[in-house]
């Protein structure tokens, strides 16, 4: 795929040309009719009102067009062109997620801030060099996980996602899940709790507690952006990786001891 010499072999053209029109035609119409459902208010383009196409879920598209590369460079194309809801207005950049795609663990957060949206990469920020230094405490490295958010555009003025926002963007986050295979995933905060297990329940009570869902298992603790203005619950939160490192059958590695 990073080869510009694909574009000289037909067949190898073909093949990517009809992969990319066959998921437009399944997922595009779907997408759009999640996001722009009778409750949002947010009307959809008169080319796409209906019901979508008969056909394979969107999953069954990718299983056919090749290798998981594949697969996860058609994905990561279709989310830096979307433009379902009306984040892609004010964006600067889609943030994708960043990491390694085969990890065991991935982590979710709420949506990019200013920092990601200006250079298109999650967790970046204040709360990103907390999320690193959380990923690092674990003994680990950002590159051994996969870090990702429930929108891939940024709210204005970084307010809370609305509902469309968050079913336009289901598809992408469900498309990662599925394609990466986590084993755990750390769930960062109520937004991506509630997204990812569709419970009424806030963070508070469930945090450090696994929740079972479709092969992998979702383990909440506050977002990162949290402890920064509460630093006293740092203490909880580690107790929450500690729980994520038992799953994942890793040691809990020995606190660091402070000079002086």
């Amino acid at each position: 795929m990073n080869d510009p010499g694909h574009l000289n072999d037909p067949s190898n053209l073909a093949r990517e040309l009809a992969a990319t029109l066959s998921a437009r035609a399944i997922y595009q119409p779907t997408h759009y009719r999640r996001a722009f459902s009778g409750e949002t208010g947010v009307s959809a383009p008169p080319e796409l009102v209906g019901e979508p196409p008969l056909g394979e879920p969107m999953a069954a598209v990718f299983n056919e067009s090749g290798t998981n590369t594949d697969r996860w460079e058609l994905l990561r194309a279709e989310a830096l062109s979307c433009q379902i809801c009306r984040l892609c207005e004010t964006r600067t950049q889609v943030v994708f997620g960043e990491g390694n795609p085969n990890a065991d663990l991935m982590f979710v957060g709420e949506a990019p801030g200013r920092d990601e949206d200006e250079q298109g990469r999650p967790f970046v920020g204040r709360a990103g060099k907390l999320l690193t230094d959380m990923i690092v405490g674990m003994g680990l490295k950002r590159e051994d996980v996969f870090i990702a958010n429930v929108l891939k555009c940024r709210p204005p003025k970084n307010r809370d996602p609305m509902r469309d926002e968050v079913e336009a963007c289901r598809p992408f986050l469900e498309q990662q899940i599925e394609l990466i295979r986590p084993k755990i995933i750390c769930a960062l905060g109520n937004h991506a709790l509630r997204r990812l297990t569709d419970t009424d329940q806030g963070i508070t009570k469930l945090r450090g507690k696994p929740i079972p869902l479709l092969g992998t298992t979702v383990v909440p603790t506050y977002h990162p952006a949290y402890l920064l203005r509460n630093p006293a619950a740092k203490r909880q939160v580690w107790e929450d990786l500690k729980t994520i490192l038992g799953l994942l059958g890793l040691p809990v590695p020995a606190p660091k001891r402070r000079d002086g």
